[in-house]
């Protein structure tokens, strides 16, 4: 399939053993979009198998039922009152709105409201009487089992992020949180979060790396506590709500992302909102994503994300990024070349790659003559301080095979080479790196180049899914913490001298 890579959005779903998957929000908050027909055929020809509304609108239903495209459907905070009051809301709403389109429409989760805590109206409170509402009319119609309820959240729902370990809900929202936990642990439904890097890097660009938010940093942010490194911050964001689950004793409660991305437009103010960076987060985040190699604190533990959003939608008020979420303009042409395989946009058509300026490409891989212990040292040292993404050589990833110390140490000294300018130093390994201009990438084994991870997609949008004030507010918050984070192993150094 490498002559779809091309065309970008060949595979927006990639399911490997663990079953980490990729989706997309859907949202419609424009009034320039396709008929939601239109929009069916453009999800199966790009084969996004994984899509987010949020309402439960009958069109939409209907014309992805059959389709095997699996459907997170919602219910807006707007109705949770009649859903939170009567059982029989519920009943009537699943045997009149939802069961007719199912189980063509394959809907697989209902989201009952999205960030509620950040709401002014005190409607946190119908979340988990509606979500048990929701929840026994399903068992009535034997669906609880198939269908999973929950419901979304900002960052903001916890008082501490960082560092990780010392990540704690808001007891502001303990009345909400404690019944909501229970439903999820007892039900087996994940805790649903939405997670922007984007706003803390926009909101404070002199405190916050471009780089650690787009999965770049060359560097590694300690966690006191745990001693685990992260070097992106959706990692450690993440990880902060394992801790806080861990901290009430919810400890078999999966994560699930349902909102993330980056904007490819922006005011004059929102310089990072490009084309370019947007690419870089999202393509970055697949890559993160599929290999299924989890978080420093959850090492190899599936990860379901959602991107947001499949459209620009210009109905959105505020900045300009707000419109510009979208992988797609309304007239279904891409915003910009998105590879959801998880290597990175490459040609493999020919051994030789050229660069943008003209020159010749080089790899870097590890000499025939080193030893077996240079080979160990140089792999080593690539995948613990040069910093180098070394899971695609673990067991039953794509570089594993052959199981051999030099190919190992050749896709590890590859990445740091590349990783580091492509220069003739990060080569060397004391004379244990040959550079090459012919391409080892082998099978489905790709080999780095020094522009594969600096090339750039993005899109997202949802219907009232403009991400909100609060997930900004929640970046704010977080930009202090990470701060100490990054400043206190250099502080304690000194402390040493």
């Amino acid at each position: 399939m490498h002559e779809d890579l091309c065309f970008a959005l060949s595979t927006l779903l990639v399911c490997l053993c663990k079953g980490s998957t990729i989706g997309v929000c859907y949202g419609r908050n424009a009034d320039d979009l396709p008929t939601p027909d239109k929009v069916a055929q453009l999800v199966k020809q790009h084969n996004i198998k994984y899509l987010r509304i949020y309402d439960s609108n009958i069109q939409v239903l209907k014309a992805f039922a059959n389709t095997g495209v699996e459907l997170m459907i919602g219910i807006p905070n707007s109705d949770l009152l009649p859903f939170a009051q009567f059982q029989s809301n519920a009943d009537s709403w699943l045997k009149n709105s939802i069961l007719p389109y199912y189980p063509a429409a394959k809907i697989t989760y209902i989201t009952v409201g999205a960030e509620v805590t950040e709401s002014t109206d005190n409607s946190s409170s119908l979340v988990v009487p509606a979500m048990q509402n929701v929840f026994t009319a399903l068992k009535k119609a034997g669906l609880h089992k198939r269908i999973k309820v929950s419901s979304t959240h900002s960052l903001g729902v916890l008082s501490r992020s960082f560092p990780p370990s010392a990540g704690a809900f808001n007891s502001s929202h303990a009345h909400f949180l404690k019944p909501l936990l229970e439903f999820l642990a007892d039900n087996q439904s994940p805790f649903m979060i939405d997670i922007y890097p984007y706003y803390a890097y926009r909101d404070s660009p002199n405190n916050v790396s471009l780089d650690y938010a787009l999965f770049q940093s060359s560097s590694e942010v300690i966690d006191p506590n745990t001693g685990l490194l992260y070097t992106n911050m959706f990692d450690a964001q993440i990880d902060s709500i394992y801790f806080a689950l861990m901290a009430l004793n919810f400890r078999t409660i999966k994560i699930m992302v349902t909102e993330t991305g980056w904007p490819s437009k922006g005011s004059p103010k929102e310089k990072a909102a490009t084309p370019d960076n947007a690419q870089i987060y999202n393509t970055n985040l697949i890559r993160h994503v599929i290999n299924d190699s989890g978080t420093p604190a959850k090492r190899g533990e599936e990860l379901d994300v959602y991107i947001f959003s499949l459209f620009n939608e210009n109905r959105k008020p505020g900045l300009e990024s707000e419109r510009n979420w979208g992988l797609f303009y309304p007239d279904q042409t891409s915003v910009y070349n998105l590879d959801f395989s998880g290597k990175g946009v490459v040609d493999m058509t020919d051994s030789n790659v050229t660069s943008l300026n003209g020159t010749t490409t080089t790899w870097c891989i590890a000499s025939t003559k080193a030893s077996e212990a240079d080979l160990q040292n140089a792999l080593d040292w690539a995948c613990g301080p040069g910093n180098v993404d070394c899971s695609a050589i673990q067991p039953s990833q794509p570089c594993y095979e052959p199981d051999t110390l030099l190919s190992h140490a050749s896709f590890a000294i590859n990445s740091y080479y590349q990783q580091n300018g492509a220069t003739d130093i990060a080569c060397s390994f004391g004379g244990n790196g040959v550079k090459v201009d012919k391409n080892p990438s082998y099978d489905n084994c790709v080999y780095m180049t020094a522009g594969a991870n600096k090339t750039a997609a993005t899109n997202t949008t949802a219907i009232s899914s403009t991400p909100s004030s609060s997930t900004r507010n929640e970046a704010i918050a977080w930009v202090p913490s990470f701060l100490l984070m990054t400043l206190l192993p250099t502080l304690l150094t000194l402390k040493n001298l």
